[in-house]
């Protein structure tokens, strides 16, 4: 009886060993399956906040796709506050996690080729912008080169179209209409010239203004004297003439009388409204 009770203790006592044994290994290994949960729990939460950091360094300047990012960034933060209240062990939960991170890579994903495609069609849009200003600066500058040409011509018409005159003389006149150099016998002053022939000058009255200084350098003027523009400047006439000009050569002869003559240089100058065309001088004895 007493050797049948010495072989249940021991029996007794190896099983206590054995399951002191398993529970052992069975602590152990739970504890290795909880530090490696726990290492895929951190390791998730790093590639939230990476995903977090990737969706931050996306920017557009479309509103709307701005307004959808930041959405994403909203649900990334909640998912990591979500994931650091989740116990590592609860796996269901964890994988739950990670297949909410794929569909956030897929959405981040798109986004990236929206805003390459809105980057694109943009660069394409400001090319097209700065062809269309170079397009107008060119159309401005060729536009102010026409014009400029356009006036230059219209300058050139114009001076073209001015009448000129030529070889002008001045003689002394007697009462009796000969001509003299002698101051004591003149009565007046004479001068000729010719308008000369221009095609494009206008058609009809001329009017030849004579202006005549004296030896002492001062105008001679009479009671029929006026004053007359020329070329934008208000001059005094001594004497005035009208033609009739229709682009052919045509001479003319003007006088000047009413005053005194005395002995010296007497010189003439010949006008039209668009500036002088001539001039003459005579000595008198």
């Amino acid at each position: 009886m007493e050797k049948q009770l010495k072989t249940i203790v021991i029996i007794l006592a190896a099983v206590a060993v054995l399951l002191a044994g398993a529970l052992t290994w069975i602590w152990i290994d739970r504890g290795g399956v909880i530090k490696e949960l726990n290492l895929e729990k951190e390791d998730l939460t790093q590639q939230m906040v990476q995903l977090r950091a990737d969706y931050d360094s996306l920017s557009t300047t479309n509103d709307t796709l701005n307004l959808r990012l930041m959405e994403e960034r909203e649900k990334i933060d909640l998912l990591i506050e979500r994931i650091n209240k989740t116990e590592s062990t609860n796996r269901v939960r964890m994988r739950e996690y990670e297949r909410e991170l794929g569909t956030l890579r897929s959405i981040m994903r798109s986004y990236i080729h929206q805003i390459d495609s809105l980057n694109t069609l943009n660069i394409a849009l400001r090319k097209d912008a700065s062809q269309a200003r170079e397009e107008a600066s060119r159309a401005t500058r060729q536009y102010q080169e026409l014009q400029s040409t356009t006036e230059e011509y219209a300058r050139q018409v114009e001076l073209g179209a001015q009448l000129k005159g030529r070889d002008f003389v001045m003689t002394g006149i007697t009462e009796a209409g000969k001509e003299s150099n002698r101051s004591s016998r003149i009565s007046k002053l004479k001068v000729c010239g010719s308008l000369i022939e221009n095609a494009i000058a206008p058609k009809g009255p001329a009017y030849i203004y004579l202006r005549v200084k004296g030896p002492d350098g001062i105008l001679l003027t009479n009671p029929d004297q006026g004053v007359f523009n020329a070329a934008g400047e208000q001059l005094v006439y001594s004497a005035v003439r009208e033609i009739d000009y229709q682009g052919s050569e045509v001479e003319f002869c003007i006088f000047f009388g009413g005053v005194g003559f005395t002995r010296g240089i007497y010189t003439a100058e010949v006008f039209t409204a668009h500036g002088k065309i001539g001039n003459a001088d005579i000595l008198l004895r």
